[in-house]
């Protein structure tokens, strides 16, 4: 398998000159294990001390036929509410939306597979495979913790449902190729992120130094 530890800041949604006080300080952590079909990922937020997301995924190649894909135990069982995610047919918010990225609309040069017409599309249609996950979210912050778990199932499901459609339109990037191949893709966009990182950052120390000389 394969661990993988991110820190993403967020200071760039923070007033310029705000950002060299606290952009150290404001970030969410992703602790990621990787070992196919099976993955673990979990999000802590720094300002948000006890607020963290679990992401458990387990991967078959059924259209989501599987009452317990992840073997979850009797009392998580009577605890979890099932939401199924239809990359075809379900709403994404129109500011994500792209022609591109449409699974009704995108055909694949390379698997020829696509596109998903028809409500039961998951039915019909070989090879297909379903991602389960079990999120669990927890906060423990006295009166907020019910409307931020809320607010957070909305948002995971949206992302959810946009990474999902992606990861089918973008076959024809990833189809075909090896484990290797997959760690220098990995490495090489982790690269090009810290890259972007970097510049924002000094543009934004360039920025504020600016505005104090004026």
């Amino acid at each position: 398998g394969q661990y993988t530890e991110k820190r993403i800041h967020i200071s760039s949604k923070l007033p310029v000159w705000s950002r060299p006080l606290v952009s150290q300080y404001l970030y969410v952590e992703e602790k990621s294990w990787n070992y196919y079909p099976y993955t673990v990922t979990e999000y802590s937020c720094s300002f948000v001390p006890f607020f963290t997301i679990k992401v458990q995924s387990c991967y078959e190649n059924n259209p989501g036929t599987s009452e317990n894909a992840l073997s979850l135990d009797d009392e998580v069982l009577a605890k979890r509410e099932v939401e199924h995610i239809d990359i075809a047919h379900d709403e994404l918010d129109a500011k994500k939306y792209k022609p591109e990225e449409d699974c009704r609309l995108f055909k694949s040069s390379k698997t020829g597979r696509g596109p998903l017409t028809g409500k039961n599309w998951r039915e019909t249609l070989d090879p297909v495979m379903c991602s389960y996950k079990l999120v669990s979210i927890a906060c423990s912050v006295f009166g907020i913790g019910g409307y931020m778990e809320s607010a957070a199932q909305s948002t995971i499901r949206e992302v959810l449902l946009h990474g999902h459609r992606q990861a089918f339109c973008w076959i024809d990037e990833w189809f075909g190729m090896t484990m290797e191949d997959v760690r220098h893709y990995e490495k090489t966009k982790q690269e090009e992120t810290n890259e972007k990182t970097l510049a924002k950052k000094d543009s934004s120390s360039s920025h504020q130094g600016g505005g104090a000389e004026v």
